[in-house]
C-alpha cells in the first residue's frame, strides 16, 4: 500500500509542475509579444519553440470555432488544467483499484474485489469519453493514434446513445447521457459491492 502510495504522490506532484511549466511557458510567450524582443534573438526563438506546439493546435480550433485566436493562451492553460486533472483521476482511479483489490485480497473478500475492479473500469471509461471531448474540442483528428484509441474504445457506448438521444442544436449530448449511466453504475457499484468499504485515493 505505501509503494501505491508513494507512487500516487509522485505522479501528482508530476502533474502538478507540468501545469505550473505550460503556464509560465505560456505566461513567457505573452510577455516576450508584448515587450517586442528581438525575433531572431535566442530568448525569442527559444520561447516560440516551447510554445508554438502548445499555442499552434488550440489557435487552430479557436478560428475553425468562429473565435479570435488571441485567446489561445489562456485556452491552452485551461487545457493544460484539465488533462492534468484528467490524469490525476485515471491514476487515482488505477491506485484505488490495485489497492483495493490487494487489501480486499487480503482480507479474503472477494466480493469488495470484483466491486473495485468493476468501479475502477467505468471511473476509467468516463475519463476516456472526457479525454475524446477534449480532444474533438482542438480538433485533433481520427489520424492521431491517441484519438483512434479514444474513438474506438467510447464509441461502442457513445455510438448507440447518439442515435436515441437528438443532438441539442449543434451541441451532441450523448457523452453527457453516458456520464450519468456510468455514475448511475458507479453509484450501484458502491452501494452494493463496495458497501462498508471506502476508496483510499482521491485526485
Amino acid at each position: 500500500m505505501q509503494i501505491i502510495g508513494r507512487i500516487y504522490l509522485f505522479v501528482s506532484w508530476a502533474v502538478t509542475l507540468g501545469i505550473v511549466g505550460v503556464i509560465l511557458v505560456v505566461v513567457l510567450r505573452l510577455i516576450s509579444d508584448h515587450v517586442d524582443l528581438n525575433p531572431f534573438g535566442s530568448a525569442a526563438r527559444s520561447i516560440r519553440r516551447l510554445t508554438d506546439p502548445l499555442l499552434g493546435p488550440v489557435r487552430g480550433a479557436l478560428m475553425g470555432f468562429g473565435v479570435d485566436p488571441k485567446y489561445a493562451p489562456l485556452v491552452t492553460i485551461l487545457i493544460a488544467i484539465l488533462m492534468g486533472w484528467f490524469v490525476l483521476q485515471l491514476v487515482a482511479s488505477v491506485a484505488n483499484t490495485i489497492a483495493g483489490v490487494l487489501l480486499s485480497s487480503q482480507r479474503r473478500a472477494i466480493v469488495p474485489a470484483m466491486g473495485y475492479v468493476i468501479y475502477g473500469f467505468l471511473a476509467f471509461y468516463s475519463l476516456l469519453i472526457f479525454m475524446r471531448i477534449i480532444f474533438s474540442w482542438v480538433m485533433i483528428g481520427y489520424g492521431n493514434r491517441v484519438m483512434r484509441f479514444l474513438v474506438n474504445a467510447t464509441e461502442p457506448l457513445l455510438g448507440p446513445l447518439r442515435r436515441m438521444v437528438p443532438p441539442v442544436g449543434r451541441f451532441d449530448i450523448s457523452p453527457l447521457v453516458a456520464f450519468l449511466i456510468l455514475w448511475l453504475f458507479q453509484a450501484a457499484v458502491g452501494g452494493t459491492l463496495l458497501r462498508g468499504w471506502q476508496l483510499i485515493f482521491v485526485a
